[in-house]
């Protein structure tokens, strides 16, 4: 399943959704629309999708697109956070990674709040 992630209007980014039950809840409930915040390299907005915890990761590779339970919130991860060791990608906790980001994820980077981010069907 292919998603389309515009951010501020003028950023696009094609994602692809996985075979997970979260990825088939988050599908369902498109298009979704929040005001995006970031936390170190990571994009992420609150969102009313609802699921429970599905095979949980902490530790991230970049580009994964992931639902963060305790915030309803849907994350866009592209680098270190706050709670990274070292180099690594690391969410403030628990995940279930959903998706992947296809295309160049420079285009992230140095992005300010507030941000206006649009999910949809692609």
């Amino acid at each position: 399943m292919k998603i389309k992630i515009i951010i501020n209007g003028n950023i696009q980014l094609q994602g692809l959704l996985n075979e997970t039950v979260t990825a088939q809840i988050v599908h369902a409930a498109l298009p979704l629309q929040g005001q995006g915040k970031t936390w170190g390299e990571e994009i992420y907005f609150v969102s009313d999708v609802k699921a429970r915890l599905e095979n949980p990761r902490e530790v991230l590779q970049p580009g994964e697109i992931a639902y963060w339970p305790p915030m309803q919130a849907i994350c866009i991860f592209f680098g270190p956070t706050p709670a990274s060791r070292g180099d690594e990608i690391r969410a403030a906790g628990p995940v279930n990674v959903f998706g992947m980001v296809k295309e160049n994820l420079d285009v992230l980077r140095g992005l300010k709040e507030p941000l206006s981010i649009t999910i949809t069907k692609d």
